[in-house]
């Protein structure tokens, strides 16, 4: 039952927190994979597979979330992702010594990917529906808390293995969890509200979206952006350790966390930059970036310009997936739950080609993870060309960036 004393403030601090869960489960796991592979003898192709099983696992929720989202209701369904998440990671200190490692862990990744995906299809929405004046900037500052929260696991983490040792890395999954288990308790209460829907319109399914070109353009552009994020971010640890051969702190904290931060600095400066430039600018921009980013982290010999390379693409990349969403709740208003649900799907799909990519050519060219991100500049450079063309298309028809005239 919602609280009368909790406001619309209140539920978007919850989304905030259910967007740090999504960068638990996101980041905890890939932290552990050179652990993984000591421990349990997992090899490159192992860890790849459980990236492409967690990120699979998100795309069926995201399916499945776009039909049956509306009619069970979100305050079930994101209550339920956070159970999912919860158990998820308490799983992990027992199910793989339980059955066959690989097997504990792929169960125990299902899991936590099954709330991840939900927790993509219903925050976004939610804040969306919340009686803000500035739409697009309180997306962009949304988004920016997957990168705070990607900040503090990695740096809290990385200070726990320290101090009991990495070998206590079940018990730290469990003391994780107490965090999706205390929003799932706080969504209980707080308010929620409805998108707007048209008066002469159903709500579009996903036939009436296919038809339309702006939806095809949307898809792509979000797909890259789940790609190009999540190729760097899942790999930048192991990256950082075997690739470059630093210590696992220095590689924690100068890859994947050095990321995550300019990742975050860049959703603020969006949040707080609209009213200066337009919203496809910016998306070009980011590809451009992303791009060069990616170079940086390739080509050069030198670890240190690699490792500044993995962090300016959060910088750059940071744009792309709440660009995306601000861009399409723009261009098809009445798009509902099915339109968040199905451009979630398509970012998962996204995270789950990236790094997929990333590693089996890596394992292709002896565990090479330089040769494998190369490959995966091909996802910044159709980023480019898609948000390119939304660019061409904003000029061709004269719209104004609503958001920049307030």
């Amino acid at each position: 039952m919602p609280s009368r004393k909790l406001t619309y403030k209140h539920t978007i601090f919850a989304c905030y927190a259910g967007y740090m869960v999504q960068a638990l489960i996101v980041n905890y796991v890939p932290l552990l994979y050179v652990t993984f592979e000591s421990e349990f003898g997992a090899s490159l192709q192992t860890l790849t597979l459980l990236t492409t099983v967690c990120f699979g696992v998100q795309i069926l929720t995201d399916f499945v979330a776009s039909k049956l989202v509306d009619k069970i209701g979100y305050r079930v369904s994101v209550i339920a992702a956070h159970v999912f998440c919860t158990l998820g990671l308490c799983s992990l200190s027992f199910l793989p010594n339980l059955i066959h490692p690989t097997a504990g862990l792929i169960v125990s990744a299902c899991l936590y990917a099954m709330g991840g995906g939900l927790i993509e299809v219903v925050i976004s929405p939610l804040v969306e529906a919340c009686p803000t004046k500035k739409k697009a900037s309180s997306m962009g500052l949304l988004h920016s808390f997957y990168c705070w929260g990607s900040v503090f696991v990695i740096l809290v983490s990385t200070l726990l293995f320290n101090l009991v040792g990495i070998s206590q890395w079940r018990a730290i999954a469990c003391v994780w969890a107490i965090l999706p288990a205390a929003n799932a308790v706080l969504f209980c209460f707080v308010p929620l509200y409805s998108l707007p829907k048209s008066e002469t319109e159903e709500a579009p399914s996903f036939r009436s979206l296919a038809k339309n070109r702006k939806f095809w353009v949307l898809f792509v552009l979000m797909f890259c952006a789940g790609a190009t994020e999540v190729a760097v971010a899942q790999w930048a640890s192991a990256f950082a350790e075997d690739g470059l051969g630093v210590s696992k702190t220095l590689g924690d904290l100068a890859g994947p966390m050095a990321f995550a931060v300019l990742m975050g600095i860049c959703r603020i400066f969006y949040a707080k930059s609209l009213n200066k430039i337009s919203l496809e600018k910016f998306l070009v921009i980011g590809a451009v970036g992303c791009i060069g980013a990616y170079l940086l982290i390739a080509l050069p010999p030198l670890p240190v310009l690699n490792l500044i390379g993995c962090a300016v693409c959060g910088l750059f990349v940071g744009i792309l997936w709440p660009g995306t969403f601000s861009s399409a709740a723009k261009a098809l208003p009445y798009g509902g739950t099915t339109l968040f649900a199905l451009l979630a799907l398509a970012g998962d799909l996204g995270c789950t080609a990236g790094p997929t990519l990333v590693g089996f050519v890596s394992g292709m060219f002896g565990d090479n993870l330089q040769v494998g991100l190369l490959m995966a500049i091909v996802f910044p450079i159709l980023a480019l060309l898609t948000a390119l063309l939304l660019l061409k298309r904003k000029k061709a028809s004269g719209m104004i960036d609503p958001e920049a005239q307030k």
